[in-house]
């Protein structure tokens, strides 16, 4: 690959990053099994008494702090980085729950809300430019440069059965827009081309995804996530830039979720 065509290829996905994540992963600036059945209909593992909702103190402990997740940088997110509800419409109803989930944004019964970034450290290497690489290297230095994962992580806690029930809702609607849908944020529209699912452990209940989104023909791949532990509902937005060329395998944030899951233990 050329380095005109490596730079070609950065821009287009970080155009299709920007789209999609809006504020949500900018700047600097988390199971028991189910059967098919219940897997493919959204169905949750629903406590079998209302879960006591932690409170906004309980849950801030709760919370991924910087140092919970080796190797990455947990920071918190600010007012820049809140999408509010009423902020998020999509072409198709149905999908609603994914596209909240996907920014952040609580489901109806959420009575506290902490949200934060968590970013891989630079990996250790040589600072020359892409201007200044032989066309062998530039493959190479793209992914060094590229292959970092970003995610965006909103932990809500929930009273009740709201918990289950918006887990159990963002299953159902993830099955039923696999083939894509719209969504629109600050005036911004952004297509889903796909939605396919994954495989995550972790909490009473976990379910995993790849979402592909579409810009002009340039698709780009992110990771959503989503673990329930009793009431609280963590979800997780991750995207790798690198892996919108097509050159590295993007995971599922699994030491992410895995450090979020060890927190609300």
């Amino acid at each position: 690959m050329r380095a005109t065509a490596v730079r070609r290829t950065a821009l287009a996905a970080s155009a299709a990053a920007l789209a999609l994540l809006a504020t949500a992963c900018g700047g600097t600036s988390d199971a028991d099994k189910k059967d098919d059945k219940d897997t493919a209909g959204g169905g949750s593992s629903a406590p079998k008494t209302p879960a006591k909702a932690l409170t906004a103190a309980e849950l801030e402990k709760a919370t991924l702090a910087q140092g919970d997740v080796k190797g990455r940088k947990v920071t918190k997110a600010g007012p820049a980085d809140e999408v509010p509800a009423d902020g998020v419409s999509v072409d198709k109803e149905a999908c609603l729950p994914v596209a909240h989930a996907m920014y952040g944004v609580a489901q109806k019964g959420s009575v506290a809300t902490t949200k934060r970034k968590v970013i891989d450290e630079p990996k250790a290497g040589g600072k020359k430019s892409l201007e200044d690489l032989a066309d062998g290297e530039a493959e190479d230095a793209f992914k060094d440069a590229f292959d970092l994962t970003s995610t965006f992580v909103a932990l809500n806690s929930y009273e009740g059965t709201a918990g289950p029930d918006a887990f159990a809702a963002l299953k159902k609607a993830a099955a039923d827009c696999a083939g894509g849908f719209t969504a629109t944020v600050a005036g911004t529209a952004t297509k889903v081309a796909s939605i396919a699912e994954e495989q995550v452990t972790g909490g009473d209940e976990a379910a995993a995804w790849t979402v592909t989104s579409e810009d002009d023909g340039d698709k780009a791949p992110f990771k959503l996530v989503a673990l329930r532990k009793e009431g609280a509902v963590a979800t997780f937005f991750s995207f790798n830039l690198a892996a919108a060329g097509g050159d590295v395998k993007f995971e599922v944030p699994a030491e992410v979720v895995a450090a979020q899951d060890e927190k609300l233990a």
